[in-house]
């Protein structure tokens, strides 16, 4: 549950990078909404972790401020390689959730019920940023970000 909550830190410095640089007004307020909902996310992993007896990542003030960089970029490189990354970004992890719903106990109920929601709103925030133009990310620049979310997870599941 602690990655998952790193990944509501970085959602909401990505989701606010990115709403500080479109010039669209229509798309800020599309973003901020996205980023209001990566907020009850974090909430949630968050009453999970306590719930848990586990503590949350010592490193989220470096996990925010380099996934802030990351949407600024992002957000200066254009809408719609903004909005691709954004959508290539929930589809990781929508299969990150998927493969974590894979390995939670059957009992733990609350955990998959959280899970399982955040899975749904990653997928709809995907398909909601190819309807307003996403372009297609290379694949070098797919690559490149599941490699980072490979040792941010590695990381943040120890730290």
């Amino acid at each position: 549950m602690r990655v998952n909550h790193v990944g509501e830190v970085c959602a909401q410095a990505l989701y606010v990078a990115q709403a500080a640089s479109t010039p669209d007004a229509s798309l800020r307020a599309h973003f901020l909404e996205a980023a209001r909902e990566e907020t009850d996310h974090l909430a949630w992993t968050q009453q999970r972790l306590d719930a848990l007896g586990a503590r949350p990542s010592l490193l989220n003030p470096l996990w925010f401020a380099g996934a802030f960089g990351l949407g600024l970029i992002a957000g200066r490189l254009g809408d719609p390689l903004s909005l691709g990354f954004v959508a290539e970004t929930e589809r990781q992890v929508e299969a990150h959730l998927d493969s974590h719903l894979g390995r939670l106990p059957a009992g733990d109920t609350e955990s998959r019920a959280v899970v399982e929601q955040m899975k749904r709103d990653e997928a709809r925030h995907a398909a909601e940023a190819v309807g307003a133009g996403a372009r297609e990310l290379p694949l070098p620049a797919k690559a490149l970000m599941r490699m980072a979310s490979r040792v941010m997870t590695t990381i943040a599941h120890r730290v």
